[in-house]
């Protein structure tokens, strides 16, 4: 299974600098995951870019129609379903007239819906075409370390990667994206990520005809050239702020819309970005309901008006448009730094002119917050009307007496020369070195992990091989919507986050799967530990 395949390849060229853009954003009023003591928040300074691209902001007609990517189910070889995924340059029409230098799986940005059941066994022949090494990482699945995708399993440039495993998880909205040591963040911004489905006997009954009532949404924001290129040319407060934009895109697509039926639509909705925080709402203001997290699907639907997702975090939705008038999907922006940073100076870049910017949990945003109009939707005809399940997945229950032990995570940032060098972001004061395993942990066993995030900057943190249960934030039990089960966790600053985490019985002592923030630029600069399970 790990035979490789040689072929012949050309590289593409790389792409203009671009010029720097701006992230603006206020906290948003009733999340779970602030608390009255974040009373500051650090904002980010608009920079010139005289030369930049940005979105046709003309009215909903002009809106190109909302991609949908293929569904593809593979073919099925003795029992196995087997994918073939070519990973390579192209080029993308994110205007019109222009053709933009891409990444992208069997297509020439982002890639392919996979579809799989929970039980069976999957393969990917994974083949590079970038002219570079890279890795394929599956984000959320239980899976041996030799199939992980992390920095360990490199595929060089022509050769075929072939990774089996038995799909673990629950129904739910799963993806795949590069991973490759110091390029994770490059490979995503140019389009390295494919969306991935798993079905399961006894779903409940809801919407789920593909592409009708049931719509991939995989939000990111890109930042444009004159010439609409988009080339990842991180300064430093990109490194230090993670890389954003300011023109938004739904499946590769600015600013779309989407024809719907008129009654329950579902929404998987993908936090796609480098490193952006959305607070996501209807423009409206009408409710939803929250139907599934990272992991799969909740115990019950959980009513919501607005959302907080970051980076690489997932949630379904199922939104009620009976009333057939079209409504927008728009994300206000939450600045990942918060706290007394704002006398560190002026003229340092995007996320550090700004200083302090003030606003009491719950205000209106100002004029500094950075509004997206991320799609819209337009009811047609009629469509499935009735009420959601009332229940919907038997969780088990998340319980500290499940846990054998207590293992800390201390997520830190260090100014300074280490932070010029790209490595002033810390977990347990280490940054990452791939020749160190950090962690040895034991599995098929519950450990609780405690995250005390130190530094002045929110931080996603995602653990490989594992779906976890939180179980406080600040001693307090988490918000309804986040008692399902997550891959990725939003850490604010000063708040401790207690995790149940349990990891499959595959073991290997030597292998490692892989920790980190995933604010991209923060892993690629060192916020990354490794751990074997043994």
């Amino acid at each position: 299974m790990k035979k490789r395949v040689h072929e012949d390849t050309s590289k593409e060229p790389q792409g203009e600098a671009a010029p720097l853009g701006t992230l603006r954003g206020t906290f948003p009023a009733g999340s779970a995951m602030t608390s009255r003591r974040n009373i500051l928040a650090w904002g980010a300074a608009s920079l010139a870019a005289p030369f930049i691209l940005r979105a046709n902001r003309a009215g909903a007609a002009e809106r190109p129609a909302l991609p949908i990517p293929s569904l593809e189910a593979g073919r099925v070889e003795g029992g196995v379903r087997v994918f073939d995924l070519e990973v390579r340059h192209g080029t993308h029409g994110f205007f019109p007239g222009i053709r933009t230098r891409t990444i992208g799986i069997n297509a020439d940005y982002l890639g392919p819906m996979l579809q799989m059941r929970r039980g069976e066994t999957v393969r990917f022949n994974v083949t590079n075409r970038i002219g570079e090494n890279m890795t394929l990482h599956w984000h959320g699945f239980e899976l041996p370390a030799w199939c992980d995708g992390g920095p360990h399993q490199v595929i060089a440039p022509n050769d075929t990667w072939r990774p089996e495993f038995e799909v673990l998880q629950r129904a739910g909205s799963y993806w795949a994206h590069g991973h490759q040591m110091h390029k994770t963040a490059e490979h995503v911004w140019a389009g390295m990520a494919t969306l991935i489905r798993v079905e399961e006997d006894g779903e409940p009954d809801l919407p789920s005809e593909y592409g009708v009532d049931d719509l991939p949404v995989a939000l990111q924001e890109r930042r444009f050239t004159a010439s609409g290129q988009m080339p990842y040319n991180p300064s430093m407060p990109d490194v230090m702020m993670g890389m954003a934009g300011d023109v938004p895109l739904v499946n590769g697509a600015i600013s779309p819309r989407a024809e719907v039926p008129a009654g329950l639509v579902r929404l998987r909705i993908w936090n796609a970005s480098n490193a952006s925080v959305y607070r996501l709402a209807f423009d409206d203001g009408r409710p939803f309901a929250m139907v599934a997290s990272d992991g799969g699907l909740l115990e019950r639907p959980v009513s919501m008006n607005s959302l907080v997702l970051a980076s690489a975090e997932r949630a379904e939705i199922v939104v009620d448009l009976s009333d057939g008038a079209p409504v927008r999907l728009i994300a206000d922006t939450i600045p990942i730094a918060v706290g007394m940073m704002g006398g560190m100076g002026r003229g340092m870049g995007r996320g550090m002119m700004g200083g302090m910017m003030g606003g009491m949990m719950g205000e209106p945003l100002g004029e500094s917050a950075r509004r997206f109009d991320f799609l819209e939707l337009v009811p047609q005809g009629r469509g499935r009307r009735g009420r959601l399940p009332e229940r919907l997945a038997d969780l088990p229950p998340a319980t500290r007496e499940a846990a054998r032990s207590i293992r800390p995570f201390n997520l830190e940032m260090r100014m300074g020369p280490a932070m010029m060098m790209g490595r002033g972001f810390l977990i347990n004061g280490r940054s990452m070195d791939p020749r160190v395993i950090d962690e040895r942990v034991p599995a098929a066993t519950a450990e609780i992990w405690r995250i005390t995030n130190t530094s002045p900057m929110m931080h996603p943190f995602h653990v490989h091989d594992t779906q976890f249960r939180i179980l406080s934030r600040g001693g307090r039990p988490p918000a309804a919507h986040e008692r399902g089960f997550k891959d990725t966790v939003l850490v604010m600053p000063g708040e401790p986050v207690e995790l149940l985490v349990r990891f499959p019985d595959y073991r290997d002592p030597e292998l490692p799967y892989m920790y980190h923030c995933h604010i991209l630029e923060h892993e690629d600069a060192g916020m990354m530990g490794q751990f074997v399970t043994v």
